[in-house]
Parts: structure tokens; C-alpha cells; sequence
């Protein structure tokens, strides 16, 4: 125990980050085959896999929510565990642990029941018709069985990273995702299920997944272990938790609006095939954002820990590390996107009559991922310094402020109106990033004036 808190208060900071951003970017690109396996498989089903790849693409909403509300715990626990590790109050980071534990399975229970009631009618509003909507509702009413492996996998496995265990993490993602890569085509082809054995595969290796993690978390390496006297909720534990992933969840809920509304405005201007073409662009933006998440993950735990110990130069010298590597990482993706488009829309599907339609719409949606770097850096650092307040807000202004109201003013500006809801991303983007680099540039000055009056304490 003692040896994995001095690694995270006095490792040289750029060989620490490698070390500990190398398997969590190494997981979140593995975790994204979860979903991405699904489509490849899907989009390449015999005779009707366009449809069937749209009518997944228009699960993505509701699988984006699940998501969101492992986020909501497992975000603002974490990084509250990491700063009470960093203060050695070994006590209260167990606690946080249990609280967070049980509030995922109650919420698990509700999303799930929730999903196998309103499946299909929650589908047609969010953009399905009556082309795809059997598939997506075949899709769903199995992977809403699978609600509280997800919630444990992803909102536990936070607990792991926010130690500086990365590898463990990462290798609980691996096995979800491999099971999922060998389980998807015996389920999909060899027992011809189609969609329904892409979510019964899903739900089986996040199973999987789900065991690694509370194996772990249970077990003699864990720095704070999951305890039953710690799991009866209190809410002066487990209401700050929420609070803090509050701007993780928006942001990964907001995906799930944000969905709806593209969908919905795409079906009215495009039809099926530029909803099926916004698959897959939330595909694509899926392996811009997940790199430079994983790489904001491995800096949390250094971040928080430092925060908590009150160690200033080495939480500023930090961020600026994770600015600089997640500002290279997404210029050299905007590249790649700019100048190859066919590549990346390949992947997922061998019509050419889409694969044509989406190229030169993928590189409208992601011309404003040149600067996200910045976004990922100080969305991360807000996280890790508990500033609730500021990751609340930068996450509502770029979702709720400036994208939502584009996605319906573009079309009405631009000459192609399907063009235009494209466009409606890059912009709020590059806004979003300037308001964000200003709100941090104040609220980072704050965190070093209160570690100031901590330590002349």
C-alpha cells in the first residue's frame, strides 16, 4: 500500500503518467470494441445489415444512459477516494467505495425495469422507424437484461484506476471485450440470431468483467477494499459523489439527447441513410474521445492524490503534461480524419452507397476535434480537483447551450440542410473549448490558493 502512494506522490511525473495512461487508453480503446465489434458484425449481416446497423445505431441513446448513470457514481467516487487516500483517511475512502457500490445496484435495478417496460416506444422517439425499429427493439430487450453487469463494470472499475491499479483495470476490460469479439459472430452467424446474439453476446462479457472487478475490489491488493458495514447509505458519503460525477453524467447523457435530436432532424432532412451515416460518425468520435480519456484517467489519480496530499507544483506540472499529450494526440487524429475518411467509414460498412454518403460528412462533424485536447485536459482536472460546480457547467454550456440549439438553426443556414446538422458539432466544439480554457484558467488559480492556506496551516 505504502509503495503505491509514494509511486503516486513522488514517481517522476512523465514516466508515472506513461505508466499509468498506457493501459487505461489501452482499455478505452478496448472498451469501445464492445460497441464497435456489434457494428462491424451487424453492418455485415447478409441482405439487410444496413438496416439492422441503423436500427442498433438508434440503441445507442439508451445504451448511452446506462452508461451515464455508472458514470454518475463511479466518476465523483473515485476521485473523492483518491484525494481521501491522499489525505490518509484511509476510513472515509472505504466508505465512498461501499456507498457508491450499493447506490449502482439500486439504480441498476431501476434503469433495467425501466428499459424492459418503455423498450420500444423510448426507440421510436428516439429515431427509429418502422424500416429498423424491430431490430433496435430486438437489440434492447436483450441488453437491458445486462443493465447491472454494466453498471458494476464501469462504475467499480473507476475505484480501481482512482488507486493507480491501471493495468488491472485494463485488464478487466480485455476480458469483457475479447469474450465479446469471439461471442459476437458464434451468436450473430454460426446460431443466426442477428442483433439479438450481438446483445446477448454483450451482456455475457460484460458478465465476465463484472466478476474481474469485484474479485479485485473484495480481494487482499485492493488499497481501499469493498466492505458490507461500509454499504448502508449515507448521504453526507455518497451526495458529494454524485454531485462531483454530476458532469460526467451530464456529458454522457447529454450524448443520449444530443442522439435523439440528431437522429430525429437527420430522419426529417436525410432519411435512413443519414441516420445510418450518424452511426457511424458517433462511431468514429468514440475512437477520437476514448484515447485522450484513457489518457485523462491515468493522470486522475496522480492529480487527486497530489490534490488531497497538498503537493502544488507536482498537480500543476501534471496537468500541463496531460494538456500537452492530449492537445498532440487530437491534432494528429484531425489529420488522419481530414485526409483519410474513407478509412475510418470502411470499417463499419461495405455499402458504397452509404460509405459514400458519410465520408465528406465525417470530416464536416469532426473539424472541430483539432482542438479537443484541451476539453478532455481541464474537464478531467476539474474532476480530479472535486471542482463539481465548474465540471457541471463546462459540460451543460457545450451540450445543452450552444449544440442543441445548433442542431435545428444549421439547417436553416446552411444550403444543405442534412450538411448542416453535421456542422452543428464542429462549431459548438470550438466554443466550447474557448469557454472552457477561460473557466479553468480561474478556477485553477483558486486550487492553488487554497492548497496555499492549507499547507500554512
Amino acid at each position: 500500500m505504502q509503495d503505491q502512494k509514494a509511486l503516486l506522490g513522488s514517481a517522476p511525473l512523465g514516466k508515472l503518467l506513461f505508466k499509468l495512461s498506457v493501459p487505461t487508453v489501452v482499455a478505452q480503446l478496448i472498451n469501445m470494441l464492445y460497441n464497435v465489434v456489434d457494428r462491424i458484425y451487424i453492418g455485415h449481416i447478409p441482405n439487410n445489415g444496413s438496416l439492422a446497423l441503423t436500427g442498433v445505431g438508434v440503441c445507442m441513446p439508451l445504451i448511452m444512459i446506462v452508461s451515464a448513470f455508472a458514470a454518475l457514481v463511479g466518476s465523483g467516487g473515485a476521485p473523492r477516494a483518491s484525494i481521501f487516500m491522499g489525505k490518509q483517511d484511509h476510513d472515509s475512502a472505504e466508505k465512498t467505495l461501499g456507498n457508491c457500490f450499493s447506490t449502482q445496484v439500486i439504480v441498476s435495478v431501476i434503469i433495467t425495469a425501466a428499459l424492459l417496460i418503455w423498450n420500444r416506444p423510448l426507440l421510436l422517439a428516439f429515431g427509429a422507424s418502422e424500416n429498423t425499429i424491430g431490430y433496435a427493439s430486438d437489440y434492447m430487450s436483450i441488453y437491458a437484461m445486462g443493465t447491472l453487469f454494466v453498471q458494476l463494470t464501469l462504475g467499480m472499475n473507476a475505484f480501481i484506476t482512482a488507486q493507480g491499479f491501471t493495468r488491472t483495470a485494463m485488464v478487466s476490460v480485455i476480458i469483457g471485450a475479447v469474450s465479446n469479439i469471439i461471442l459476437d459472430p458464434v451468436f450473430i452467424f454460426v446460431l443466426d440470431m442477428g442483433v439479438k446474439g450481438a446483445a446477448l453476446a454483450t451482456i455475457i462479457s460484460q458478465s465476465f468483467s463484472c466478476i474481474w472487478v469485484m474479485s479485485f475490489l473484495l480481494g487482499r491488493k485492493t488499497l481501499f477494499k469493498l466492505k458490507r458495514q461500509n454499504m448502508r447509505l449515507h448521504w453526507n458519503i455518497i451526495m458529494p459523489c454524485i454531485a462531483l460525477g454530476t458532469a460526467t453524467f451530464i456529458m454522457q447523457a447529454s450524448e443520449s439527447v444530443i442522439s435523439i435530436c440528431f437522429n430525429s432532424s437527420l430522419l426529417r432532412y436525410g432519411g435512413d441513410i443519414a441516420v445510418g451515416a450518424m452511426t457511424i460518425l458517433t462511431s468514429v468520435m468514440q475512437f477520437a474521445m476514448l484515447p485522450m480519456t484513457g489518457i485523462a484517467q491515468g493522470a486522475q489519480p496522480i492529480l487527486s492524490y497530489n490534490y488531497g496530499a497538498g503537493n502544488k507544483a507536482r498537480v500543476k506540472n501534471t496537468f500541463f503534461l496531460l494538456l500537452k499529450t492530449c492537445l498532440t494526440y487530437s491534432i494528429l487524429l484531425w489529420a488522419a480524419i481530414m485526409l483519410f475518411p474513407d478509412v475510418f467509414v470502411g470499417i463499419f460498412t461495405p455499402d458504397q452507397t452509404l460509405a459514400a454518403f458519410t465520408a465528406p460528412a465525417l470530416r464536416i462533424y469532426m473539424s472541430g476535434i483539432l482542438l479537443f485536447g484541451i476539453q478532455i485536459a481541464c474537464q478531467m482536472a476539474f474532476t480530479s480537483l472535486g471542482k463539481a460546480l465548474s465540471s457541471i457547467t463546462v459540460a451543460v454550456v457545450r451540450k445543452f447551450v450552444l449544440l442543441l440549439p445548433l442542431i435545428y438553426i444549421m439547417p436553416h443556414l446552411a444550403s444543405d440542410p442534412t450538411r448542416g446538422v453535421y456542422m452543428a458539432e464542429p462549431i459548438a466544439d470550438i466554443l466550447a473549448v474557448t469557454f472552457t480554457a477561460i473557466l479553468f484558467s480561474v478556477q485553477f488559480k483558486k486550487a492553488f490558493e487554497k492548497m496555499d492556506c492549507q499547507n500554512s496551516i
